[in-house]
């Protein structure tokens, strides 16, 4: 049974995880992205990575489907037969349904939340910090684009602190030493995952990490404001010069909220005020002794309120989904059973 090295990211129990699974001809591996059915993995032996396949039930789509990031078990005819636990995953709901997921990176320690400048979109910020904090992971803030503004560092520290955040950078390629900080969070052997919108600079800052031209970057467009076009397609893991793990995403056009918990963490300023108003049953909407109205900034408090009431609807939707799934469940087992009473078996 072989366990891969360090170099692919932190997992030291990896060789006891695949043990459990009871078939010693399992090996570990770690999918590096995937493609059309098939996903590329390495398994930290000093092979090149591979293209393989996987069993019939983690090819459809759902949560379970082996994504990057992901810790896998090979069979021994090389295709994935389990994908282990993930730990520090980020999700969002699917888009145009409310009971679908799309698990965007998995096994990750820390969210690059990346917007570029000059007019950074807090509001987008804040809904992937809130995914983030629902799957458990720390995020820092990184505003690309810096050369746009004069002051974007302070701005950068500025927005992280309304967002809950300990670090806010201003990064611009063209400024070499505004990288330093941000390679300083990558941590040897850690997990990252820059999440953001199309046209942010994500590939272009990945190239100037890596120290050379990796990742496809579109031309500067004059009909879009002067953003980059979007090029990325495939979610991949890739390796840092430092010995950081970095994944690199295609845009963000949606964020849609799915696992609770993300937004009462992300905006615990908002909570922290809440517990003081006059009354327990507060809505924050003109009532005597609110906090939130006295305090709170009103553009956060209203993002606040706008996003747990789409986590009540999405929370509504997937208990009113798992309900209708139970009764269908029940109701086949009755079927079944007067079937076999009426022919005696």
């Amino acid at each position: 049974m072989h366990a891969p090295t360090a170099a692919l990211g932190r997992r030291p129990d990896l060789a006891a995880e695949l043990a459990e699974l009871g078939d010693p001809s399992f090996t570990g591996a770690r999918v590096l992205a995937q493609h059309r059915g098939r996903w590329l993995v390495a398994d930290g032996g000093g092979a090149p990575p591979r293209l393989v396949a996987a069993r019939g039930r983690l090819r459809a789509a759902s949560e379970r489907t082996p994504t990057t990031g992901d810790w896998v078990a090979l069979d021994g005819e090389g295709v994935i037969a389990a994908v282990l636990e993930r730990r520090g995953t980020v999700v969002r709901r699917a888009a145009g349904s409310p009971v679908t997921s799309q698990v965007l990176a998995a096994n990750v320690e820390l969210v690059l939340v990346v917007e570029p400048f000059p007019e950074p979109n807090e509001r987008r910020c804040e809904r992937i910090v809130s995914l983030a904090a629902a799957g458990g992971v720390p995020a820092a803030l990184v505003l690309t684009k810096s050369d746009l503004d004069p002051d974007g560092g302070a701005s950068a520290r500025t927005m992280a602190r309304s967002l809950g955040l300990a670090d806010g950078i201003a990064v611009s390629v063209h400024d070499e030493d505004s990288i330093a900080p941000l390679a300083a969070l990558l941590a040897p052997g850690a997990t990252s995952v820059l999440l953001g919108p199309s046209g942010a600079g994500k590939s272009t800052l990945v190239n100037a990490l890596l120290g050379f031209e990796r990742q496809a970057i579109g031309a500067v467009s004059e009909h879009n404001g002067g953003r980059g076009r979007h090029t990325t397609v495939t979610r991949d893991l890739l390796t840092l010069p430092g010995g950081a793990l970095l994944i690199d995403t295609p845009g963000i056009r949606e964020a849609g909220l799915w696992e609770s918990g993300g937004v009462a963490e992300s905006f615990a300023d908002i909570e922290e005020l809440a517990a003081q108003c006059r009354f327990s049953d507060c809505r924050h909407n003109g009532e005597p002794g609110c906090a939130v109205a006295a305090e709170g900034d009103p553009a956060r408090v209203a993002a606040w309120q706008k996003l747990e009431r789409e986590q009540q609807w999405i929370d509504d939707r997937r208990a009113a989904t798992a309900a209708r799934e139970r009764l269908g469940r029940k109701y086949n087992r009755i079927q079944g059973e007067a079937r076999r009473t009426k022919t005696g078996r």
